[in-house]
């Protein structure tokens, strides 16, 4: 059983010593069974001793058991808090979706733990459903207060289009409409990452009628015309005033250059774009200096800027775009993608409180079909360990004739196999790219080919080939377990 090592909450104490106050209350939600019996007040006990005594997973483990077997809400939220305090987010996520099944579709405390929950799990489209259901329930006021919370949980988003997609799932369905100001910007920023633009542009009107010096709306309705090349001299009158307003803005001076660059004053969008680098060196300036560069007929200086940008997040959705478009060579494509890998593998792991070196060795097939990848792992002598499936959102493990199914890929093979292997998006690096959903750093030879990436604490370290084909790949990250080393060498990549 997996040790935790952590103090027992003020809580678990109270329960401990006041058990015929709280669990033991005539008020328990048992349909099936009671907490009143015997044997539940000795698994009770015996959770709150293992907890004491730092054995949190059995605790959490006999907590949550209890609450399905008693049907009863509250165990399972004393699992959920178990896991919690033990810093488990996934398996409180899990004891958290109990205790809301248990407490009945009427119970608003669960609910908003869930959407919480799933929000930090970074499963931001399972929890508009949820959300949505738990909005339904509050007043305006609440609501107002519920928003602005899962609005703040948007800056830890790994994926910021797909939390701001989901957020406007959400608030899209509400009437009426939030009217604190910074929700609709939100709102309005939402909307246009959902392709929503005519909902971005409406509301972004709406707040700049009530407030016409709101800098930010002022900046984003005109930068959104600027970029569609739509209503330029609107564009230019409404970033001009946002920069009257914030002069030292390195966002604003972006959207200033880059409506003169739509204008044909390229020498001036070059100077503004340039300051704001100044000021806010971010990936999406960079690919506008470089498209102005470009423009110029100044190729090398672009590239440059491009490398920059790319250095800064790969993974930019502006970036990604002008490289398809400018520089495809370098870019993402999006389009559907087949290969095949073939090599084998060594895994050293270093561990920070083991006091031997932990790691494994063998053979590997990645193939690549569109956006379903399948990984088959072999022993040192040739032998099938595991073939995992991945797709976007879904894992699924075949080992002994037995299928698990995960959300996350990495994890699933972490805990099934024992090796740390980088599973998700493994196809993407392999092609020298970086995986989507997590900003990343790409570094290039005088080649123009990718040496080095930096994404999800990884460290990949390319070596190619005469033929132009990846010979090995050395992965390195430092992790909660050690430090972990992966060298893969390829006997036909990518045929």
């Amino acid at each position: 059983m997996t040790k935790f090592s952590l103090k027992p909450s003020l809580w678990a104490l109270l329960l401990v010593t006041g058990l015929g106050i709280s669990l033991f209350s005539n008020h328990a939600i048992a349909k099936t069974s009671s907490l009143d019996s015997g044997e539940a007040i000795f698994e009770v006990l015996a959770s709150e001793i293992a907890l004491q005594r730092g054995e949190a997973g059995l605790a959490y483990s006999t907590y949550l058991e209890l609450a399905r077997q008693l049907n009863d809400p509250r165990l399972a939220q004393r699992a959920m808090e178990i896991a919690i305090t033990a810093g488990a987010p996934d398996l409180a996520l899990q004891a958290a979706q109990t205790w809301d099944g248990l407490a009945g579709p009427k119970q608003i405390k669960p609910k908003e733990v869930l959407v919480t929950l799933l929000i930090l799990n970074q499963r931001w489209s399972d929890a508009v459903k949820p959300a949505i259901a738990l909005l339904n329930q509050q007043t305006p006021a609440q609501r107002e207060n519920t928003l602005v919370q899962i609005q703040a949980l948007l800056a830890k988003a790994s994926d910021e289009t797909q939390a701001l997609r989901a957020f406007y799932e959400i608030v899209s369905t509400l009437k009426p409409e939030p009217q604190d100001p910074s929700l609709l910007y939100t709102y309005a920023m939402s909307a246009e990452k959902s392709g929503r633009i005519d909902v971005m542009e409406k509301t972004l009107r709406e707040i700049l009628r009530k407030n016409p010096n709101d800098v930010n709306s002022l900046n984003a309705l005109g930068y959104s015309l600027a970029d569609r090349n739509q209503k330029l001299p609107e564009a230019f009158k409404l970033i001009s005033k946002a920069h009257q307003l914030s002069p030292r803005d390195g966002f604003i001076l972006d959207s200033l250059g880059w409506v003169n660059f739509r204008m044909g004053k390229n020498a001036l969008a070059l100077e503004q774009l340039q300051q704001a680098f100044n000021i806010k060196p971010e990936a999406d300036i960079a690919a506008h200096i470089g498209e102005v560069l470009w423009v110029m007929n100044r190729p090398i200086e672009a590239e440059d800027m491009w490398r920059k940008g790319q250095q800064l997040d790969a993974n930019n959705p502006t970036l990604k775009e002008t490289l398809k478009r400018l520089k495809p060579d370098w870019s993402v494509a999006d389009t559907a993608l087949k290969g095949s890998w073939d090599g084998r593998f060594a895994v050293k792991v270093t561990g920070l409180t083991e006091s031997r070196n932990q790691g494994g060795s063998g053979g590997f097939t990645l193939t690549q079909d569109a956006l379903t990848d399948v990984l088959e792992i072999r022993n040192p002598v040739g032998g099938s360990i595991a073939k995992i499936t991945i797709k976007p959102g879904e894992a699924i493990l075949e080992r002994d004739g037995q299928l698990t199914t995960a959300i996350d890929a990495d994890t699933l093979i972490h805990t099934a196999l024992g090796l740390p292997l980088p599973a998700r998006g493994l196809s993407d690096w392999l092609r020298g790219q970086t995986r989507p959903g997590s900003n990343a750093s790409i570094e290039r030879n005088a080649n123009g080919q990718v040496s080095k990436i930096t994404q999800d604490g990884w460290t990949l370290n390319y070596n190619w080939g005469n033929t132009q084909q990846l010979e090995k790949l050395t992965m390195t990250r430092s992790s909660n377990i050690g430090s972990i080393d992966i060298r893969l060498v390829f006997d036909t990549p990518n045929e």
